[in-house]
Order: structure tokens, then sequence, then C-alpha cells
């Protein structure tokens, strides 16, 4: 796992180092106010996963950088937004953009964040001698998956604002949209970047970047209700006061007695809850032993990506692939 680490933070400094060149202009604080999450925190998964992909059919790093930056612009972009809709103060354990910056330059810089990821795909992608059919097909996937993050970000405030409470399936289904594209899209993209773009090898890459960001956002929806707040920046019991449906959620109101289940919907919604009755509800979801059930089916979507990929030869680049998903499923931030 150590290697892993090393691995990713060097692709990610350079990765990083790339996106923030195309990050200059002006005026200057709305190019801040854009770069502001490219220079926190945050694990920067999917332009490695660009970057694997790509090696692992005998590309380079260097031709993927533009895609891999692109994927890693979307990303930032939807935070920034995600931050402004949800009102969240802290991300990565500093202001968010919206508030640092205000309102009107936070949208304007998402907007900038969304327009350079495709000047960077196309432009940059040219520089680095792809041909026009790879570069439009580059866009077409990635505008694709963009598509599907917006739709599924609509799902997820419809089911927030609903009386009713959705289906697993339902939230499976709006989860595979509004997190696991951007895995799919990183992993498609590397393999076109690469030296073997081939249909089968895109398809099989996609998979396994569709059960890997399913795995990432099962994770990520258990460390919201149940993660230490010194790790996460985030306040005790987030997701349960913002009334996200998440997965552990939904299965400790399926699961909870009478008493418990009061507990979770006392503070469920209420952004102002008591912080002793945000912390009642927290240990009421963790008594009924969610974490394990929440970890197995993550586990499940894991084995799922490594059945996508088990046909090709062990490399390094597909170690690295393997390694990252079970970064992502053993993961406690």
């Amino acid at each position: 796992m150590d290697n892993l680490k090393d691995d990713l933070n060097d692709v990610v400094s350079r990765v990083r180092k790339f996106a923030l060149s195309v990050l200059d202009g002006q005026p200057i604080r709305l190019y801040d106010a854009a770069s502001t999450y490219l220079t926190s925190g945050g694990k920067k998964l999917r332009p490695f996963l660009v970057i694997k992909s790509c090696e692992m059919f005998a590309g380079n790093e260097e031709k993927a950088l533009p895609a891999a930056a692109a994927v890693e612009l979307i990303h930032n972009f939807s935070l920034i937004h995600d931050d402004i809709m949800d009102n969240d103060d802290i991300r990565h354990g500093i202001s968010t953009v919206h508030k640092k910056y205000g309102l009107p330059i936070a949208l304007i810089a998402g907007d900038i964040l969304f327009s350079k990821a495709f000047q960077v795909l196309s432009l940059g992608g040219k520089k680095k001698g792809h041909d026009d059919t790879i570069i439009a097909e580059m866009n077409r996937i990635l505008s694709t998956a963009c598509v599907h993050v917006c739709e599924g970000q609509g799902l997820d405030i419809q089911m927030a604002s609903s009386n009713k409470i959705p289906t697993i399936d339902e939230y499976l289904d709006m989860i595979r949209k509004k997190t696991a594209s951007l895995f799919e899209v990183s992993c498609a993209l590397g393999v076109l970047c690469s030296a073997e773009p081939l249909v089968g090898n895109v398809d099989n890459l996609s998979k396994f970047g569709r059960f890997t960001g399913i795995a990432f956002q099962l994770i990520d929806d258990l460390i919201g209700v149940t993660g230490d707040p010194k790790l996460t920046g985030k306040a005790v019991g987030n997701d349960i006061r913002e009334g996200k449906k998440t997965y552990p959620i939904l299965l400790a109101l399926e699961y909870a007695d009478t008493n418990k289940r009061e507990k979770i919907m006392k503070v469920f919604g209420f952004k102002g809850a008591n912080r002793d009755y945000v912390e009642d509800a927290v240990y009421a979801i963790s008594s009924l032993n969610i974490e394990e059930e929440v970890r197995r089916t993550a586990h499940d979507n894991m084995i799922k990506a490594f059945e996508s990929i088990k046909s090709y030869n062990e490399t390094s680049a597909k170690n690295a692939l393997v390694s990252s998903a079970k970064f992502i499923v053993e993961r406690s931030l």
C-alpha cells in the first residue's frame, strides 16, 4: 500500500502541475478560486486511473496528461457546485470556494473548470499527438459522463427533498451516474490515450472504473455518517444532518427498531441539530453493524471490477489499478 501511495503522489503531482498550468489567466481572483481544490487535499484517484489505464496498454503518462487533467478539472467543477448546493463551509480542511470567494465567483470558477476541461482535452490532446478521431471520441465520452453526473446530482437532490425513502436499487442507480461515471470515463480515456485503443479494451476498463466508482461512493457514504471529523474535516454525522439518503442511512432505517429509528429521524435533515442528538444518531447507526455490510457491498463491487480485467497480463500498471481499488474499499478517509 505504501508503494501505491508513493506512485499515486508522484502521478498526482505531475497531473496537478499540468492542470494548474492551464488555469492561468485573468482575472487572477477567478483562477485562484478555480484552483482552490487542486492545491488542497483529496485523493485525486480519477487522474491516477487515467494514467494507469493508459500505461496498461503500452501508453505513456505524457500522452495521457491532458485527459487526466480534464477529468480532474471536471471533478473540481462538480465539487464547487456540490458545496454550493449543500451550503458546506469546509472541504479538505479549508473553506469552500463559495465561502471564501463569494457565490458569484464560485459559480464562474466552476464554469471555467468545466470549459477548460474540454479545451485541454482537445488542444492538449492535439499537442500530444492524438489524431482527431481519438480526440472526438474522448470529447464524446467525457461529455456523456458529465451528463450522467448532472443527472445523478439531480436524482440525489430529488431523493433528498422527497419524503419517500428510495429503494437500494434507486440509490445505486443514482451513484452509478453521480460518482461512478467519472471513474468509468477516467479508465476509458486512459485506454484511448494508449497504444491499443481497442473497443474491447475500452469496454473492459470502463467496467473496472464503474464498479470501482460504486465502491468508492459506498465507502464515502460510510465515512459521511461515521467518519472521524478530525480526519474528514467535516462535522460529525454530516450526511445525517444534511438529510442525505445514503446507503448506510437507508440500511439503518431498514434495520433499526423504533427507538433507534426515532434517534436517527430526530436529526435527519436538520442542519442545526443539537450535537448530542447527532452523536446519538451516529451511535444508533453504528450499533446496527452497518459498517460491515457497507464494506461487504463495496468489496463485492471491487471483485466485479477485478473480473473485468482478469484476462490481461500482470503488469505494474494493472497492479496499480488493483491496489487502488483495494485502497478505496479499505480506507477510513
